[in-house]
């Protein structure tokens, strides 16, 4: 099934397109606001209400902003610009300043002629599908638009020293002195935020993708690219490379040898030193359909649980309230700490994997090694509309083949990307020739189907 199919706008991580699509423009951008003003006046209709506002370094972010303001202002909404800066951070000041909600117009690693915007609720977590799908309704309800555009009102923010206030306090002051970290920014959101984090903690800094270019947004670089950190890591033989996505969400890292660790593994190191250090509520990580069974091979041996969940960081943070965890995340690098924060945040699991390094005295790569996952091959097929996964009989026919050869020893992921038109294959277990022969029976599978459906 997939996610948010019901949904007209919003998708997996709220709404995202291409820009001067029907739903990612100027027009679309001030009838949600109006539509979130309206939503947020259904309760209580005189009550004065705050929205803070943030975005990434997009050339088209701008307009988009100023639009949505305007139909928030239509609502007599008042808005907080906070500028560019971090999704998390929007996140957090929401909470800090009480406000009814959050906005931020990113499409986090998409490229640059990509934009979206994600909507935080009163408590810093993602909106529901159920409220979603309250917000849609009224979008559509009226889609008159003003014969002027007035000028948007708003108030200025500063969203990024809060942010960075509240994450380097984290961790002592020049406790990073005798580290070397190559930080690739994403030429995004986290420019200056993460570097000036760094820089309190006093480590010696390297810099990628540190230029807030308009149209240079995850172009090469970032969470998406990170062949140049990991280069980078060995030519200035650093302790640890960190890259963000262009919204600064979540993360990818490179240990001392300059070699990407999966984000399962990263999960899982995260969730042995919470338990070590009684700190891992219920014993339990939250972590998505999506990640390694591995993952919970390893973490069983020291009797840490795993719940999984629809993809999503909103799915895993609802799971996570609901059982009581302060641990979750995805292997994409979203990892959420309840107990610091209520959405993925890159620079704080950067501080984070940071303190277990520090307090263990242990290189990355052999903290690494206590995590074993199964071998995954994956592949991301374009494809031109999204039919229900269960009417292409070809692929549904193959996947029945390959789980049965599988049995318990593996597991087979086929679903839809809920931000762009791509059907995503995973096959996973312990013989990787059993594997790439899969893969490629499931995409001659998906051909097979999608050709039919296209004629």
């Amino acid at each position: 099934m997939v996610v948010g199919a019901k949904r007209k706008y919003f998708g997996t991580d709220g709404i995202r397109g291409a820009f001067g699509e029907a739903h990612m423009c100027p027009a679309f951008a001030f009838r949600l606001g109006d539509a979130l003003g309206a939503y947020l006046r259904q309760s209580v209709s005189e009550k004065p209400f705050n929205v803070v506002l943030g975005m990434d370094t997009r050339e088209s972010g701008p307009s988009l902003r100023d639009a949505l303001v305007c139909g928030l202002n239509r609502q007599s909404v008042h808005v907080h610009d906070g500028g560019i800066v971090p999704t998390p951070a929007v996140a957090r000041l929401v909470i800090e300043q009480r406000a009814d909600l959050g906005i931020v117009i990113s499409a986090s690693h998409n490229p640059a002629t990509d934009n979206g915007i994600k909507i935080f609720d009163a408590d810093g977590s993602k909106l529901t599908q159920a409220q979603e799908a309250e917000i849609e309704a009224l979008l559509d309800l009226d889609s008159a638009l003003p014969l002027a555009w007035p000028k948007p009102e708003s108030f200025q923010l500063d969203v990024a020293a809060f942010y960075i206030d509240y994450i380097r306090a984290l961790m002592d002051q020049k406790c990073l002195k005798k580290w070397r970290v190559v930080l690739d920014t994403a030429n995004g959101a986290t420019c200056q935020t993460s570097p000036r984090a760094f820089q309190h903690w006093s480590a010696e800094l390297h810099l990628i993708g540190n230029q807030p270019e308009t149209s240079r947004i995850n172009d090469g670089v970032g969470s998406e690219y990170p062949q140049k950190l990991a280069q980078a890591v060995r030519d200035k033989k650093a302790h640890i490379g960190i890259a963000h996505d262009g919204d600064g969400d979540r993360l990818v890292v490179c240990d001392e040898n300059g070699r990407v660790v999966h984000g399962d593994v990263l999960l899982g190191l995260l969730a042995l030193h919470a338990l070590r250090s009684g700190r891992l509520s219920a014993n339990t990580l939250v972590c998505t359909i999506h990640s390694n069974r591995g993952l919970d091979h390893s973490l069983a041996k020291f009797g840490v649980k795993v719940e999984r969940v629809d993809v999503g960081d909103r799915n895993v943070a609802k799971r996570m309230r609901e059982i009581g965890s302060n641990l979750g995340g995805e292997s994409s690098g979203h990892v959420i700490f309840a107990d610091w924060a209520t959405t993925g945040d890159g620079l704080l699991a950067a501080a984070k994997i940071l303190q277990v390094m520090d307090e263990t005295g242990t290189p990355l790569s052999e903290l690494c090694e206590e995590i074993t996952l199964f071998p995954q091959l994956t592949k991301n097929l374009k494809v031109l509309s999204k039919p229900a996964l269960e009417t292409l009989p070809h692929l549904q026919s193959t996947k029945r083949h390959l789980e049965k050869a599988l049995g318990q020893n593996g597991r087979i992921l086929i679903r839809y990307s809920g931000t762009e038109p791509k059907l995503r294959l995973l096959v996973e277990g312990p013989d990787r020739n059993f594997l790439k022969d899969a893969l490629q029976k499931l995409e001659s599978s998906v051909e097979k189907d999608f050709s039919s459906i296209d004629c």
